[in-house]
């Protein structure tokens, strides 16, 4: 049966990024066999700029027939004073929600060739290959009350509210566990059980989930400000690493760090079985280098490859995708993020030529 796609470009470089993403799709399209009808839309400040808001009823309904969505970045300078929820994140933050997409899936791999490229020494990146499974509905990025209020004094104060369920907790967990026995078998789990009560919920359900069901996979717990030095100190210690929203938010954007740039990490956010996923590069909207030709496209085209691995039941393309990158980067193919002087459309060059 065809496959279907939904290619949201967004904003910034994500029309830069994901144009070499069509590139790789019409290839293997055209000589890889792949059966696939792909649909465009609008999202995030592109979307405002032509609807009033950040995407419409259409898209997201068009998103949730799709079998997978992939977007390329949203937001930029010249959407900061629109209304908050009008600003092109929300417009992310309710696809994921409505898409019921909770699981985001973010590996950090060091490629041997890029090993010198991190900013960490080589003895501890080399042969990096670690994944964050993260809650991605849940948390203070979706809990109420949250708002802006004066006080009797005049001063203001703001609020954001932390909250997790049992459920929550348990069916992102479980994704972990599951995922960790495909490889390392070990999950460490994340939060600030010390301090935060919905941390101290976190761990007392991942405990207990991992005592009924997943006793043969190792879990270890760990503060998340100590996981933030360990993962600069002796990142390769973790397998899969379970967090919440927020943690997993700011902690894989340090793990990219380690790989050698944020412009080399993909992710997937998943649902329950049979429902589409939602795959972005991490890097966000980069407005400072939009329309030079400078964004790496790695991420977004290994985006295409977790989509091609986990929604569209294309393995052996996926891995085809990825050695392809593999080997492009091994042949000294760099964009300037990895200090080389490829423009976006070499770089992708640089893949479709590997890709054969």
């Amino acid at each position: 049966m065809t496959k279907k796609l939904l290619l949201l470009p967004g904003d910034g470089i994500g029309p830069e990024v994901l144009g070499q993403v069509e590139r790789l799709l019409a290839h293997l399209t055209s000589y890889q066999g792949l059966d696939l009808t792909i649909e465009t839309a609008l999202f995030g400040g592109a979307s405002i700029d032509a609807c009033g808001q950040p995407i419409t009823d259409a898209v997201v309904a068009q998103a949730k027939a799709s079998d997978a969505v992939l977007l390329g970045a949203v937001g930029g300078p010249q959407w900061v004073d629109v209304a908050r929820d009008l600003r092109p994140e929300m417009g992310l933050l309710r696809l994921r929600k409505e898409m019921d997409v909770f699981a985001n899936l973010r590996p950090a791999i060091c490629f041997e060739s890029l090993a010198d490229a991190s900013g960490l020494k080589r003895h501890l990146v080399a042969g990096l290959d670690i994944v964050f499974v993260r809650e991605l509905t849940g948390g203070v990025y979706f809990g109420t009350p949250r708002g802006i209020e004066t006080l009797s004094d005049g001063s203001r104060r703001g609020f954001d509210n932390q909250v997790y369920t049992s459920h929550e907790i348990r069916r992102v967990a479980k994704v972990a566990f599951e995922l960790a026995r495909q490889r390392a078998n070990k999950v460490t789990s994340l939060e600030k059980s010390n301090v935060m009560e919905s941390g101290l919920l976190w761990r007392q359900e991942v405990t207990a989930l991992h005592a009924e069901h997943y006793s043969d996979v190792t879990l270890e717990h760990m503060y998340a400000d100590n996981a933030a030095m360990q993962m600069v100190r002796a990142p390769q210690q973790f397998d899969v690493l379970l967090t919440d929203n927020l943690f997993g938010d700011v902690l894989s954007d340090l793990a990219a760090a380690c790989t050698g740039s944020i412009g080399l990490l993909p992710s997937a956010a998943l649902g329950n079985p049979g429902t589409p996923g939602l795959y972005e590069p991490i890097h966000g909207s980069a407005p400072d280098i939009a329309g030079t030709g400078k964004a790496n496209p790695i991420a977004a085209i290994l985006s295409l490859e977790m989509a091609l691995r986990w929604s569209l039941d294309e393995l052996k393309l996926a891995d085809r995708v990825f050695e392809a990158v593999k080997s492009a980067l091994n042949q000294g193919a760099r964009t300037a993020d990895l200090g080389g002087d490829l423009s976006t459309e070499a770089m992708g060059d640089a893949i479709l030529h590997a890709l054969g």
